[in-house]
């Protein structure tokens, strides 16, 4: 300021600073973002110019009133920018501080008041983007519609709201387990124009600084081994290994290397197996050792970097099921006996834990499209029902690839997702399978600078096989939901395609010396996606395994590209394929966790019985109706506004694999479910009568129409394949408080015209979650008020 504490100076320089302000406001109020689809800001954000020296946060920030800073950054030698936020209930606050320094008696030392607030201030006005740029001033995009990937430096407990602004942006956020936390700040990597992070800018104030991202598996494979040691050592010091009787994922693959520090905590001598003793346990492909480092940390790139401490809740197990170098190689026809030995060999180990079975081995470019021995293999183990199970013998839960579409050079060799089906045993109906879907497109591996990313962010990773050319009707949807793949590199030409470090997830190495490995395809998406299941079942020991799966697809969300590719086709039956292409999206742990602890789900574990005998005549037996806890006063005072409600349907089938199976599904199925939502003119009676048994011999559980039933985003016959079943409505919230019961009804199957099996019982699990998006509306309290008289009733069919 150049000035001193004189009074003429000292109320010129008040004078003016509080001017300054005040035209700040005015002229961030006139420049606030009205866009509908985010919420009007409560406060704005000023740029303040501090003398040198000057101590943003002892001089600007006042905590009692959410008056805070945010980046900080040197203009020159003599100033310092900081980026302000001021609610607006605290401007008052604000101003008579500058007022109080302006015109305020002055101390017993002859000093203004409030001089260490105000005379460090030398300049304020209006926030712009670059006010929160704290990167190289070149790398900031300069065009309002150029997008990039932003590292976004969130104000501590407002990641959420960040997120949330964004998605309704329709911008893409990165999973959480790929967001940085710091005492002050949680960084999340956006990608978008700047037009959009300007919005959340000044739409949220929960922004503090901007960045671009660049963080890739690059910086930490390209340290020397003895840095990548230290890395790892860091992190292994600061996690908190699971306890020996902690769910496990069971890896079937190459075995382990055990001996590896992130791994040995995690994975008992005991715990590591082979089907053949001659093999050993240990790993000399790598395959097995990478996926071990994805199923308890996920993409250790982001686990790295965060210095938090890490908590794992799941240990592993290893199962060797591929024969070392030297050995000879398995023989194809005996991977389902291969991958039962396995199951049974890992639970004579430990009869007592609970465990995930993680199997990324598939048969090379041999389709799924039908059933084969190993599918129905692990269908039958899944089901508890393989050689050797007990009648009371336990579900169990498998997570399978999809298979990889081959990495060519040559591009015109490169095979499309959709022209490339899932392999073989993929195709397992009660298998949880697993794709790949990539965020991964900043290309930073020396002399590749001016390649591009095969897949935009969001979008199938192009490793990722599909069962787009399966025929509809009797066949899965396969896969249920996509975990990160990677990406792959084209050259300038666009005629070269590569796999680079940088475009891969980071993962564990054989080598303990050199521990760090890239690692893609959807092997890596299958890791992951056991990783999920393992969380969920050492949070939820009581969940069945049928129930651990539909909390996965449930909490599945179409990324902004794969949702524009969604709204790209005009016809239901197109968007069949996009479901055989991404399955129902990418998962969240936070969301699976909300919908198994939230009152704004109804998660149900059940049992039914789908056939009877009735005077020596087979028919179908149970249908089971749940009274929704649907707010109703509130739904209609919401009126034509969009609700959404989710289902989800879970059931493990016990697979006939015979000579009709595969042009008949009911051939296959021991049973089927379907569920179905009352229509908004039914009443509860008509809509049990249209549930019964004489209109359950479609296989796709078509039957009557009952009214209207338009808002399904897939609709019946499109999600009526396999043994689970999700879908999501959106509507006039007025509609769906007519709509309050769903039903369960069995379909056919081969139990039914077997005298043996046509009483059997079998589980299903249901979950179901009400959410109104854009609408700021308490949901919760009112369906937490109702779901403690939530009944249910179920009627059977003479």
């Amino acid at each position: 300021m150049g000035g001193g504490s004189a009074p003429r100076i000292r109320e010129e320089h008040g004078a003016r600073i509080l001017s300054e302000m005040r035209a700040a406001f005015v002229d961030a109020d006139s420049e606030r973002p009205t866009d509908e689809r985010l919420e009007a800001p409560e406060g704005i954000f000023l740029e303040v110019d501090l003398r040198k020296g000057a101590n943003p946060e002892s001089v600007l920030e006042r905590k009692k009133d959410e008056v805070r800073t945010g980046a900080s950054q040197k203009v020159d030698d003599e100033q310092t920018r900081v980026a302000l936020f001021v609610p607006d209930k605290s401007r008052e606050v604000v101003e008579s501080i500058i007022d109080e320094y302006t015109n305020g008696p002055l101390t017993e030392g002859n000093k203004p008041p409030r001089q260490g607030k105000v005379e460090p201030i030398e300049a304020v006005r209006r926030a712009r983007i670059e006010t929160f740029w704290t990167d190289d001033a070149t790398a900031l995009p300069q065009d309002a519609h150029d997008e990039i990937w932003w590292e976004v430096w969130c104000f501590k407990g407002m990641e959420a709201q960040v997120k949330d602004a964004a998605l309704s942006l329709e911008c893409i956020v990165s999973e959480e387990h790929y967001w940085l936390h710091f005492p002050d700040a949680s960084v999340i990597q956006i990608r978008a124009q700047r037009v959009d992070i300007e919005l959340l800018l000044f739409a949220t104030s929960g922004i503090g600084e901007l960045r671009r991202a660049s963080a890739t598996p690059v910086y930490f494979l390209d340290s020397d081994p003895d840095e990548q040691i230290e890395w790892v050592e860091n992190l292994a010091e600061r996690t908190v290994w699971p306890n020996g009787d902690a769910a496990a994922v069971c890896l079937l693959d190459t075995g382990v290397n055990r001996a590896h520090m992130l791994i040995e905590p995690a994975l008992a001598t005991d715990d590591a197996l082979a089907i053949n003793t001659a093999w050993g346990v240990s790993d000399d492909r790598g395959h097995g050792t990478g996926m071990a480092g994805l199923a308890l940390f996920g993409d250790l790139q982001p686990v790295l970097e965060d210095g938090r401490e890490i908590g794992l809740t799941h240990r592993l197990e290893s199962v060797k099921i591929l024969p070392p170098q030297g050995f000879p190689a398995n023989d194809p026809s005996s991977y389902g006996s291969i991958t039962q030995s396995a199951t049974a060999l890992a639970e004579v180990n430990n009869a007592e834990r609970a465990r995930v079975f993680c199997l990324s081995v598939t048969n090379e470019n041999v389709s799924g499209a039908r059933a084969t021995t190993w599918s129905a293999a692990i269908d039958q183990a899944a089901v508890g029902t393989m050689p050797g199970d007990e009648e009371e013998a336990p579900n169990r839960l498998f997570v399978v690839s999809a298979g990889n579409i081959p990495s060519e050079i040559d591009t015109s060799r490169v095979i499309r997702n959709e022209d490339a089906p899932i392999e073989d045993p993929a195709q397992s109906w009660n298998a949880l399978t697993v794709g790949g879907f990539t965020n991964k497109t900043t290309i930073d591996d020396q002399g590749y600078e001016d390649w591009g990313a095969m897949a935009d962010a969001g979008d199938i990773s192009p490793f990722s096989r599909t069962s787009v050319t399966w025929p509809q009707g009797r066949s899965p949807l396969k896969p249920e939901v996509v975990f990160e793949a990677g990406n792959r590199a084209l050259s300038p030409s666009g005629e070269e395609a590569l796999d680079l470090e940088s475009l891969a997830l980071l993962t564990t190495a054989e080598d303990d010396n050199d521990p760090l490995r890239p690692f893609s395809a959807t092997s890596a998406a299958a890791a992951q996606g056991s990783r999920m299941a393992a969380m969920l079942k050492s949070a939820y020991p009581d969940y069945w395994p049928e129930t651990i799966r539909a909390l996965i697809v449930h909490s599945a969300e179409w990324t902004p590209n794969m949702i524009d590719q969604l709204n790209g086709v005009d016809r239901m039956t197109d968007r069949y394929d996009m479901l055989r292409k991404f399955g129902h999206g990418v998962p969240s742990i936070e969301r699976a966790v909300a919908s198994a602890e939230n009152h704004l789900a109804l998660v149900s574990q059940n049992e039914i019985t789908p056939f009877s005998v009735v005077k020596g005549q087979k028919k179908f037996g149970d249908c089971h109706f749940y009274k929704l806890p649907l707010p109703k006063d509130i739904l209609e005072e919401l009126g034509e506004q969009d609700v959404r409600l989710k289902v989800t349907l879970s059931y493990f089938v016990e697979p006939n694999p015979g000579r009709y199976a595969s042009i008949d599904a009911q051939r296959y199925q021991s049973f089927g479910l379907r569920f179905d939502l009352k229509r908004r003119l039914e009443t509860e009676r008509d809509f049990v009568e249209r549930l019964n048994a004489l209109e359950r011999d479609d296989p796709l559980g078509a039957g009557p129409a009952g009214g209207d039933n338009t808002g399904w985003r897939f609709g019946p016959n499109s999600i009526s394949c396999g043994s689970l079943h999700c879908d999501e409505w959106v509507g006039p919230a007025v509609q769906l408080a007519a709509r309050d019961v769903i039903g369960i009804k069995p379909v056919s199957g081969w139990w039914r015209d077997s005298a043996k099996n046509a009483r059997r019982s079998s589980r299903y699990s249901l979950i179901l979650t009400l959410s109104a998006p854009g609408q700021q509306i308490d949901l919760h309290t009112p369906i937490s008020n109702i779901v403690e008289n939530r009944t249910e009733v179920e009627i059977e069919f003479d």
